[in-house]
């Protein structure tokens, strides 16, 4: 199985300069807990930011959501796999760096995202399958 065959092929991207206000806004609208943070320029990285990295920013370090932003919190540059990529190998790859998704691209082109529960999910459909 590859990871074309999982992902999740809409994703949701925010600029790295909005704020972290405009970021829990895009999230809520979509009832997502993550975004990609867009690229700056072709020689950029794709990041991350999660409801969790928000959350430890506003509780733990008690930061102004409308003075941060989505840069000075997210994660870049994110892990990046291709779609062709074996999911076992994706798999391995997020359990080893504790990570609960990752970026997909195609050509360095955006292709969408991959989480562990996407993993566990198609792991769960082949099961069901063969019983």
């Amino acid at each position: 199985m590859l990871v074309k065959d999982i992902m999740k092929p809409d994703v949701v991207t925010i600029s790295a300069r909005a704020t972290v206000r405009e970021a829990m806004a895009v999230m809520r609208k979509h009832s997502i807990k993550s975004l990609v943070v867009d690229k700056g320029n072709e020689h950029d990285a794709y990041g991350l930011i999660t409801y969790k990295d928000i959350l430890k920013t506003i509780v733990a370090e008690e930061g102004d959501i409308d003075l941060l932003n989505v840069y000075d919190i997210c994660t870049k540059p994110a892990l990046i796999v291709s779609r062709e990529l074996d999911v076992k190998h994706v798999a391995r790859l997020m359990v080893n760096m504790k990570l609960h998704r990752v970026v997909v691209t195609n050509a360095n082109e955006l292709a969408g995202l991959i989480t562990m529960n996407d993993i566990v999910s198609a792991i769960l459909e082949l099961a069901d399958g063969e019983a």
